[in-house]
């Protein structure tokens, strides 16, 4: 019980504490139930960065489509930073590659890039789906015109 208190008060404390436990082989000191908590949480947030970052990129695209007037370097900038940091996070994690071909992950990805998009443009017409493959999404040499 005094586990599960210190990680209600602070659980950087906690965490420090489980660690040395653990290397200590101190088993029956940890706080399973909270521990088993954080490391499913740890992959919660890995699934979490690549959505944000998938939004935020396919937002992007989108206005580069859209309004091509209004293109510019901090646009690049934000496809070009995205597209690597998505990169980099399927190359650290794997086990996320299967969500690019979860249909499911896709609506919800492209359902926050255009309500994003719809706040930064005021615009409301897009299409319901996404219209490009992951392929053409990540390729640093791609671009909708």
């Amino acid at each position: 019980m005094a586990n599960a208190t210190r990680y209600e008060e602070d659980v950087v404390a906690w965490a420090s504490e489980q660690a040395r436990l653990l290397r200590e082989r101190r088993f029956d000191l940890l706080d399973i139930a909270h521990l088993a908590e954080e490391i499913e949480d740890v992959g919660k947030s890995e699934q979490r960065e690549l959505t944000n970052r998938m939004a935020l990129l396919l937002a992007h695209l989108v206005k580069w489509q859209m309004q091509p007037g209004r293109r510019g370097a901090s646009w690049q900038i934000t496809i070009r930073n995205q597209r690597r940091g998505i990169l980099r996070r399927l190359q650290e994690t794997p086990s996320l590659l299967p969500k690019l071909d979860d249909p499911d992950w896709w609506a919800g990805v492209w359902d926050d890039a255009t309500a994003q998009a719809a706040q930064e443009t005021g615009l409301s017409d897009f299409p319901e789906t996404c219209l490009w493959t992951p392929d053409q999404i990540l390729d640093p040499a791609w671009s909708p015109e």
